[in-house]
């Protein structure tokens, strides 16, 4: 679902995104904002996820454009230098998943 919500975003589709009885009555910029908020969230390693302080503040406004430049930039050359076909279907669940991490460390450091 995140490579899903990333590929959405990217394409600017956010009604795709959005509850549909809101009828498109949202605004697209903080839409767009609250999306790039929650795939900083919801990053696979705990410790690349921001702190609930940095959150409120990109919610408030400061901050998400940078954070937001400098994951997106590391996503694209991580993309770039991956080569898929080296790994078996069956193992991405492996590459993406927080269940061999205590739950004490879930949330990163603080």
């Amino acid at each position: 679902m995140y490579l899903k919500v990333k590929a959405l975003l990217k394409e600017k589709r956010l009604e795709t995104l959005v509850d549909a009885d809101l009828d498109g009555k949202y605004g697209e910029e903080e839409v767009e904002e609250l999306i790039q908020v929650a795939l900083l969230c919801t990053q696979s390693s705990p410790f690349e996820r921001p702190k609930m302080s940095e959150v409120v503040r990109m919610l408030e406004g400061e901050g998400l454009a940078e954070k937001w430049e400098k994951w997106w930039q590391k996503e694209d050359i991580i993309q770039q230098n991956f080569d898929h076909s080296s790994l078996h279907h069956a193992y991405w669940p492996l590459l993406d998943s927080s269940s061999n991490i205590p739950p004490d460390e879930l949330s990163g450091p603080r």
